[in-house]
């Protein structure tokens, strides 16, 4: 999908929670440098899960990571999870779509938001990913 065909299509839309970002080209150990966000750079955390944080701040609860992974199709995908912080640990919580995501840190923190979806469309931009959405 091009951002044209879904440009009515905007942070915050219901619609959006469906929305999901495929990447052409795998993360892996040669490339991931190449998608950092801010300050942030991607992390494996198991075998073809690669994880950052989107919003991570230290007087916040609220925090949202990156997750780069492999669905069952094979296909690797920009998902997000929220972090819960347990005894001074981060936990990540269930991952759900890029648009899902993306509307949840909309809600807490909009300019973050916009800088995120900002970063994604430059992936998308740059031919290395592609918007689709998902249906339920």
């Amino acid at each position: 999908m091009s951002e044209n065909e879904h440009a009515a299509l905007k942070l915050g839309d219901d619609k959006f929670t469906e929305m999901m970002l495929f990447l052409k080209t795998p993360i892996d150990q040669k490339n991931h440098l190449d998608y950092r966000f801010g300050e942030s750079e991607l992390r494996e955390l198991q075998t073809g899960i690669w994880a950052m944080p989107a919003y991570l701040e230290d007087d916040d609860p609220y925090s949202l990571f990156f997750l780069f992974t492999t669905i069952e199709t094979g296909e690797m995908v920009v998902a997000f999870a929220e972090g819960t912080r347990q005894d001074k640990q981060l936990r990540l919580g269930q991952p759900m779509t890029t648009g899902a995501g993306l509307n949840s840190l909309f809600a807490q923190q909009e300019k973050r938001a916009q800088r995120v979806l900002k970063f994604l469309n430059d992936i998308s931009r740059a031919d290395e990913a592609e918007w689709h959405e998902i249906l339920n």
